[in-house]
């Protein structure tokens, strides 16, 4: 799987997520991920911004010490850029009707 297959997925995931369809994350990365979106799209998407903060907040209670700080989060490339992670997922909410 190329890189940008596993951000297409990863992106996916996040889209899934945000609209309910999916209530929790299945691992530390996806958990961190979710997390992270939540704040970058939550002044645009602010009830999509929620569920992805909620399936976060799920993981991490049950795994309260995989916790990371953002910055640790973008040091492993589990989110290689804000910007492009904000605009690409922007894009999926949006094409569905936010």
């Amino acid at each position: 799987m190329t890189a940008r297959d596993m951000e297409s997925a990863l992106l996916a995931r996040c889209a899934a997520v945000a609209h309910g369809k999916l209530l929790a994350a299945q691992n530390q990365r996806e958990a961190h991920v979710f997390q992270v979106a939540a704040a970058l799209v939550r002044p645009q998407f602010p009830r999509q911004s929620q569920c992805l903060l909620r399936a976060s907040e799920q993981y991490f209670s049950a795994h309260p010490g995989e916790q990371l700080a953002a910055t640790e989060v973008v040091g492993r490339g589990w989110v290689p850029s804000l910007p492009r992670l904000r605009d690409m997922l922007g894009r999926r909410l949006g094409a569905h009707g936010a």
